[in-house]
């Protein structure tokens, strides 16, 4: 039996362990978890871990008295950092959701915690994992499209409601969909790459199409216009469109914040440069339904061009002096278009010490350094420098 403590067991890190792990191992159990909402907690967990789960107090009274094998931060995303820098004290290997930080004090208290600390890390990073981001590597680390030039990237979030109508919609805890979503994809276009992200300028469009006027605590079921709204559960399902069919909170509400006091953004985008000199484009759009989905990058040299598609599985292969191209197929229906799975063999592995993590501390803190560089270009409007990890004298004074 491999016994696995939890701090935070909310949605995402049950997803992880009955979807993905146990799917990999059935002996998984959740034996302790460190949550202020057990009935919450209990009423997501497996039949399998109910009877012999303990509540604990305290992450340091948790990894003493549950002899634990593995650890799983899924807390709310401004606790990731205090929680994982005490386990860095613990060497439990530890599975971490994203953003890894949510600001620069953070970040670098992360990074701090770790630069001595023995403690494995697999970060929650499943996009670089995944296959058709993998072979996309691939071919560009064997020369597919000679010295990658430029990359351009887009992510038209078919769900992205949640972020206005969901717990995410609170612009203290997510500070942004940088750190909140596009963590993922700075790392992926690094890895891809191959080199990181050194300078950004970003802006992005806040208030246009989500947020408001209305009341706080609003929910659809009480509204006045529901029967008009495009967004109450009754449109949803009429339209065929995606976005929850359940009553929820109001998409349009002084809850979600403005501009002025921080909220988070309808769409955002970011001029990227890499420290080889290429440089290249991201935009990420939250507004977008139904077929717009769409998700993935082109990387393009003076030999040729890569470009996949999560949406679609699929990856292009273009020879610029040759007359070949080439179309690639990834399977379907897999979480985080297989890069979950991916992410559960090497914290399975670890655990057994058969693997190493390819989504290792550094890699979570590389991706903060670049969304919060990010998120001050797109409040500042100018070019903004990239912290680097290992970087201890730093950029300029930490932002909160």
């Amino acid at each position: 039996m491999i016994r696995l403590g939890v701090v935070g067991y909310g949605r995402r890190i049950h997803g992880v362990i009955d979807k993905v792990l146990r799917t990999i191992n059935p002996d998984v159990r959740v034996v302790g978890i460190v949550d202020p909402n057990e009935a919450g907690a209990r009423s997501r967990l497996a039949a399998c871990d109910q009877a012999d789960v303990i509540f604990y107090g305290s992450l340091g009274e948790m990894v003493r008295q549950a002899r634990l094998d593995g650890l799983a931060i899924g807390t709310r995303c401004n606790l990731h950092t205090p929680y994982a820098i005490e386990a860095a004290q613990y060497d439990v290997p530890l599975f971490l959701e994203k953003p890894v930080a949510t600001s620069m004090a953070q970040a670098m208290a992360l990074e701090e915690a770790y630069t001595p600390a023995r403690c494995p890390v697999v970060v929650s990073f499943p996009l670089r994992v995944s296959p058709l981001c993998r072979l996309a590597r691939q071919y560009i680390a064997e020369g597919a499209v000679g010295a990658p030039m430029h990359v351009a990237a887009n992510n038209y979030v078919p769900y992205g409601t949640i972020y206005f109508e969901d717990e995410y919609r609170n612009y203290e805890i997510t500070q942004g969909l940088f750190l909140q979503k596009a963590t993922h994809d700075l790392d992926y276009l690094s890895f891809l790459m191959g080199e990181p992200i050194v300078r950004v300028a970003a802006t992005w469009t806040r208030g246009r199409v989500f947020g408001g006027k209305k009341r706080a605590g609003l929910v659809c079921s009480q509204c006045e216009e529901q029967e008009v709204c495009l967004e109450s559960p009754q449109n949803r399902r009429r339209n065929q469109t995606t976005g929850s069919k359940e009553d929820h909170f109001c998409d349009f509400s002084v809850d979600i914040g403005s501009p002025e006091t921080g909220m988070n953004e309808d769409c955002s985008s970011a001029l990227l440069q890499f420290a080889s000199g290429a440089h290249g484009v991201y935009t990420q759009v939250f507004y977008a339904r139904r077929d717009a989905a769409a998700r993935g990058a082109t990387v393009s040299g003076y030999l040729g061009q890569v470009s996949f598609d999560w949406t679609k599985n699929e990856l292009h292969r273009v020879r610029h002096h040759a007359p070949f191209s080439a179309v690639e197929r990834a399977g379907d229906k897999m979480s985080h278009f297989g890069g979950d799975q991916e992410l559960g063999l090497d914290y399975l592995g670890i655990i057994k010490g058969t693997a190493t993590s390819r989504t290792p501390i550094e890699a979570g803190i590389q991706s903060v350094y670049a969304c919060l560089a990010a998120k001050q270009s797109a409040e500042e409007g100018r070019f903004v420098e990239v912290r680097q990890v290992g970087q201890y004298a730093s950029l300029a004074e930490p932002r909160a």
